[in-house]
């Protein structure tokens, strides 16, 4: 079965189209069914994007993403200062 990947407003779209399913007394493996996603998927969601809304996710992923930047950028200003601290004491 090919993976799928899914938008953050997708899988709270359907976090919160299983709580409507779960209130109108649907079982947990119909509503599996209906979303279309195995039981561990559901339950990382959940614990993932289950109290956010569509723009917390958006500025959890706008942060995600510069978290990323500027751990990139860290390594580099590392890796330069290890660089010139060799080559300042003459150590080839």
């Amino acid at each position: 079965m090919a993976r799928k990947r899914f938008t953050t407003e997708q899988i709270i779209g359907y976090l919160r189209q299983a709580e409507v399913m779960i209130g109108r007394g649907c079982t947990i493996e119909e509503m599996l069914r209906e979303i279309d996603v195995t039981a561990n998927t559901y339950y990382r969601w959940r614990k993932e994007y289950g109290g956010l809304g569509m723009d917390q996710a958006r500025r959890l992923k706008e942060l995600e993403s510069e978290n990323a930047r500027l751990k990139r950028a860290v390594a580099d200003l590392t890796l330069d200062n290890l660089i010139l601290k060799e080559v300042s004491t003459g150590k080839f």
